[in-house]
């Protein structure tokens, strides 16, 4: 059997999964981990539960320890030191004029990487800025372009609603968004109404995209001839969120009526 824990490193960051072997965890935990870019602070969000080995699709890294006060403390300072290091970096950025925008930096808990994040328009020959900063810090150096939506999530903003974005609130994943959901919720297709911050559209699409289908599927369609207490009638406009349909009488009038006052 093999004790399986769920583990973030970000706020609201993808949970990874991990060997939890005869330690005892529980969600809140704190745990030391090694992942492909060193030795890194995780928590628990998962507690670990019992499954077969083969049940996890995959070959997973033990947790190597519970984090203790020494390693939160030493977080708290390779964090304030890589504040530092991207003060610097940026520095470097702009005397060899490179088109990027620098987002982040992180040092790994042994101090052994540092990896900077940052976006740009196209791909950027960064060679030069790797070997500047790896003689100034001393440190294997890593650079991560990131996309529009990443860089969202690392900053943080305020979506249209007025609350905080969703990505960086509670989105562990992004899924895919359509135009064809804007439409399927009659919401104005203008790109400056329904793009988010990260001027990709809105993850909040997505949300009630399905209820809208299945609303939607009960309601008659725009055009269609329908029966109601007040004659024969035509539909003009639908409103499946009250479940209410607007049509046309023969007699030019206008009416908007509940869905179970409309046969068709």
């Amino acid at each position: 059997m093999v004790n399986i824990a769920g583990i973030r490193f970000k706020r609201a960051g993808k949970i990874y999964y991990f060997d939890a072997k005869d330690i005892e965890l529980k969600a809140g935990d704190y745990v030391v981990v090694k992942t492909s870019r060193g030795m890194e602070l995780g928590h628990v969000v998962i507690a670990p539960g019992q499954i077969q080995p083969g049940d996890s699709g995959e070959s997973l890294s033990p947790v190597i320890r519970k984090a203790d006060p020494e390693d939160i403390a030493k977080t708290e300072e390779l964090d304030a030191k890589a504040g530092e290091a991207l003060i610097e970096c940026g520095k470097m950025i702009a005397e060899l004029n490179l088109p990027m925008k620098l987002l982040s930096a992180e040092y790994s808990l042994d101090s052994g990487r540092l990896t900077f994040l940052f976006s740009a328009e196209e791909r950027v020959d960064f060679r030069e800025l790797v070997r500047r900063l790896t003689g100034k810090f001393k440190v294997r150096v890593e650079l991560r372009q990131v996309g529009s939506r990443d860089e969202a999530k690392l900053l943080g903003s305020f979506g249209r609603c007025g609350r905080p974005l969703c990505c960086a609130s509670f989105l562990t994943e992004f899924s895919p968004v359509s135009i064809k959901m804007a439409k399927e919720q009659d919401l104005p297709l203008n790109p400056m109404k329904i793009s988010g911050a990260c001027g990709r559209l809105m993850c909040c699409l997505a949300y009630e995209g399905e209820q809208y289908r299945a609303m939607k599927e009960k309601m008659p369609k725009v055009g269609q001839r329908v029966s109601t207490r007040l004659g024969e009638a035509t539909v003009v406009g639908n409103n499946p969120l009250k479940e209410m349909v607007l049509v046309e009488l023969d007699t030019e009038a206008r009416v908007e009526l509940p869905l179970n006052e409309v046969s068709y």
